[in-house]
């Protein structure tokens, strides 16, 4: 259903909690309906966004977890650095302005150095 080698099935099973199939007498894995949408999602992740295996597990755990986790809030958009300058010159910096992106990527610096919760 997935087109992907058994082997990677494999892999992942031991990369993700989140898939832990059941096995038949004969040990064949018999995988549920919830299992093959986790599959599904950790192929889109890695072959189709371009995550990593440890990029791709936090996001599954996340998505996984619901709404009851706090959700990332969504990126704010970028600020508009360019102000007018004395002479009306689009593109120049004020010093307020620098000011206060630099604040902003100090608070961004403290949330990336934040431990996990």
């Amino acid at each position: 259903m997935a087109d992907l080698a058994p082997y990677v099935l494999r892999y992942w099973e031991t990369e993700f909690p989140a898939l832990a199939p059941n096995k038949s007498g004969g040990g064949q894995r018999l995988y549920s309906q919830h299992e093959v949408d986790v599959i599904l999602r950790i192929k889109q992740l890695l072959y189709t966004e371009g995550f990593t295996i440890a990029g791709a597990k936090k996001k599954l755990d996340a998505e996984l977890a619901g709404p009851h986790e706090e959700a990332p809030s969504p990126p704010h958009p970028a600020p508009d650095l360019r102000s007018s300058g004395p002479e009306g010159k689009s593109g120049t910096l004020t010093k307020s302005t620098l000011s206060r992106l630099r604040k902003e990527l100090t608070d961004l610096l403290a949330m990336l150095e934040e431990p996990p919760s």
